[in-house]
């Protein structure tokens, strides 16, 4: 018998997009690398390399590759859904909704729980002994920031069903409305002035790029033999990046695509008109990427490696702020020196620090992969309503989570979540319930 990768490579369907792997793994290697990147850290706390070289952003508009991933988990939840309404027994009545959350957020969740609970009892006693300065204060605060990630994924698959039906009924026109809806709300947030709107667009924004990845399940994209179809993508990447171009150039809009510290306005958080438009762009130049890589993909070796870091990408997600942190506290800790950023001296430190950081971050991977893992079950129908209630408290949680940290868990340390103060104990509460509430609501009825 070959190894398990290969096993599962070479049982791969002749049906499967096995493009779409590659972009759910390079999407999130981009965004692991892209944090590695940025990291200006000095013993003073954190920066980020963008602010200290403003010249660097514009390859934001390249490296900001979230609307991919969020545009291939579209392609696959349709998928997913459609299959399951396939597999209903014939006159049930129950509903697939609970079955569907807990089969997609199976390996999404599982591993998401273990990081917070590592980290919460790690965080506690760090804290009971005393300690939480310097760069183990910044680390507390660090590390669960790519949890918003998480939060607006639980969303998206939340609002599947719903959001698949207005496809099937409209098409483009369902993607035309929430895309109007994200424009709306930032005349209001800009040109009204309106408080709090803004917040509307951590919704509309991403679920409009989610909506792209429905149309591309249905073909509806235009990408297939022949140069005519490739008119459609390349139309979504042109207007996509002169629209963005133009909003950036002419209205209140900065020109990084990621987060920057002390910034008025953010691109990212909550998203903007901009970030959307910048998605539109991104999933047109990927679509048009599309043939020559499912050549590549026809490999053999191409395709393991792909189904290999498939299998281990959500743990590596989560750990790489542990591991790339882990290395700058090695590294004070034996009184390795760290340059100013953007130095030549830190030029030509970063490639020994990424070197590290990977290392650590496939200890950790080799440690943790386990829970992402999860052992198959039958697919089962349930509580809709219970599995809604779950899926909303894992999905206040982690964004709790992803804004408080786990820094002043004894002195009650909250962050507002929109307008609601959350703390971390209460963050995490609601994640662990939340989840249980999904894996309970799933437990019903056999699908066969």
């Amino acid at each position: 018998m070959g190894s398990p990768v290969r096993v599962l490579a070479e049982a791969t369907p002749a049906t499967r997009d096995r493009y779409v792997d590659l972009l759910r793994v390079a999407s999130l290697a981009a965004v692991v690398l892209g944090h590695w990147m940025m990291a200006a850290v000095t013993p003073d706390g954190v920066g980020n390399l963008l602010a200290v070289v403003p010249e660097l952003q514009p390859l934001t508009w390249l490296l900001q590759v979230m609307p991919v991933f969020f545009f291939v988990g579209g392609f696959a939840h349709a998928l997913s859904y459609r299959s399951l309404l396939r597999k209903r027994p014939e006159g049930a009545t129950d509903s697939v909704y609970a079955a569907f959350l807990r089969a997609r957020l199976q390996r999404l969740l599982r591993p998401t729980m273990v990081f917070v609970l590592v980290w919460g009892v790690a965080a506690l006693l760090i804290q009971l002994l005393g300690g939480g300065g310097g760069l183990t204060g910044v680390t507390l605060r660090l590390v669960t920031q790519p949890l918003w990630f998480i939060g607006i994924y639980l969303a998206m698959v939340a609002f599947t069903p719903p959001l698949l039906r207005l496809h099937e009924r409209y098409g483009w026109g369902a993607f035309a409305g929430l895309a109007g809806a994200a424009a709306a709300v930032d005349v209001l947030r800009f040109a009204a002035g309106v408080p709090y709107v803004e917040f509307l667009n951590f919704a509309f924004v991403w679920l409009a790029v989610h909506q792209l990845g429905f149309l591309r399940a249905d073909g509806r994209l235009g990408v297939g033999p022949g140069l005519g179809s490739l008119r459609r993508p390349a139309l979504l990447a042109g207007a996509g990046l002169v629209t963005a171009v133009a909003l950036v150039a002419f209205g209140p809009y900065p020109l990084s695509m990621v987060g920057m510290p002390g910034e008025k306005v953010s691109n990212m958080a909550p998203p903007t008109l901009a970030l959307l438009c910048h998605g539109l762009w991104l999933v047109g130049a990927v679509e048009l990427l599309r043939a020559p890589a499912a050549r590549l993909l026809a490999r053999p070796r191409a395709w393991r490696t792909v189904v290999a870091a498939n299998g281990v990408a959500m743990t590596a997600f989560l750990w790489h702020l542990t591991a790339m942190l882990g290395v700058y506290g090695a590294m004070l800790a034996l009184d390795v020196p760290l340059p100013e950023p953007a130095t030549a001296a830190w030029w030509a430190q970063t490639p020994l620090r990424l070197v590290a950081a990977a290392a650590l971050t496939a200890a950790l991977v080799a440690t943790f992969r386990t829970f992402e893992r999860p052992a198959p079950t039958p697919l089962r129908t349930g509580s809709g309503p219970l599995a809604a209630l779950g899926v909303t408290l894992c999905l206040l949680g982690v964004l709790g989570l992803s804004m408080v940290g786990l820094a002043g868990l004894l002195e009650g340390r909250t962050a507002l979540l929109i307008a609601i103060p959350v703390s971390a104990p209460a963050a995490v509460a609601m994640t662990l319930s939340g989840w249980l509430l999904v894996e309970r609501a799933g437990r019903g009825r056999g699908v066969r």
